[in-house]
Formats: structure tokens, C-alpha cells, sequence
């Protein structure tokens, strides 16, 4: 039995519904490829890949990517949006006070336990959003790390 081929970036946005531009699959390419991601750090990276484009397609872009499935859009309170490729596990978020880094985290206990809510007031949940808030390891040293005192 062999085992599926993996899809192009092209077969991934026709599979949802979406036409294939070089913007579109360069975007979705450089989300995937960065770590929790501004518009303007996707922009710059589109352009890399393709040249010019405007910041107003790359969020028109995204909102359609978003839209489709294929990026997930996180927006830590106080911080401006960020675009991720990883989507559909409904993980969660570790969130640095100082620097404001964001990293993934698995849900803690089983399958999305989260999902679970005590109260869902007829509510169909399919997606939670937990937010863990801390000092990342950079920042914690540098917190803790001794100062210089002057003379």
C-alpha cells in the first residue's frame, strides 16, 4: 500500500475552493514556514518570494486563507494579529509578557478537553482559545539576571 503523495501548495488552496495566484501560495508558504507571524513580517516574506504587492492584498489574501481553513488567525489580547499554518488540532498559545513571543502548547489532557464546557448554553463549541500568559526563557533571565550598579 503506498501512502499518499503530499499535496502542492497549489492542490491545497484549489482543494479549498480558492484560485491560485503566486501571492496566495507564496503567502500561505511563508505563514507556514514562520513562527506565529505579523502582516507586515508575511508581507515582507511574500514579497521575497514574489515581489510587490500591496499590504491591502496580503490581508485579503489572509482573510481567504483564514476563511478557508488553510491559516489560522491569533490575536493575544493587546497584541496585533498573528497568522499561524498550523490548523485543526485546536491547540493553545504560551504568550511572553515582556517580549511578547508566542509559542504553541498541546491542550494538557486528552483530545481538546476543552471543548467540554461546563456551561454551553446550547452552544455547538468546536474551537476553544486558551491564552497561557508568562515570561518566556529570555526574558525570565533577564529578569532575574543581576544589574550593574553604577558608580
Amino acid at each position: 500500500m503506498t501512502s499518499p503523495q503530499p499535496s502542492t501548495t497549489a492542490e491545497e488552496l484549489r482543494g479549498a475552493g480558492l484560485r491560485v495566484t503566486a501571492a496566495r501560495a507564496a503567502l500561505l508558504e511563508t505563514v507556514r514556514e514562520g513562527d506565529h507571524l505579523g502582516v507586515e513580517a508575511i508581507a515582507s516574506g511574500v514579497r521575497d518570494r514574489v515581489g510587490h504587492i500591496s499590504l491591502q492584498a496580503v490581508y485579503e489574501a489572509l482573510h481567504a486563507l483564514t476563511a478557508a481553513g488553510l491559516v489560522r488567525r491569533i490575536e493575544p489580547p493587546g497584541s496585533p494579529a498573528r497568522f499561524e499554518g498550523r490548523v485543526g488540532d485546536n491547540h493553545h498559545h504560551l504568550v511572553c509578557r515582556s517580549c511578547g513571543v508566542v509559542a504553541d502548547v498541546d491542550c494538557a489532557v486528552g483530545h481538546a478537553p476543552c471543548l467540554t464546557a461546563a456551561q454551553d448554553h446550547g452552544f455547538s463549541v468546536d474551537e476553544a482559545e486558551v491564552i497561557y500568559w508568562g515570561l518566556c526563557p529570555d526574558c525570565s533571565t533577564a529578569s532575574t539576571a543581576p544589574t550593574a550598579l553604577s558608580t
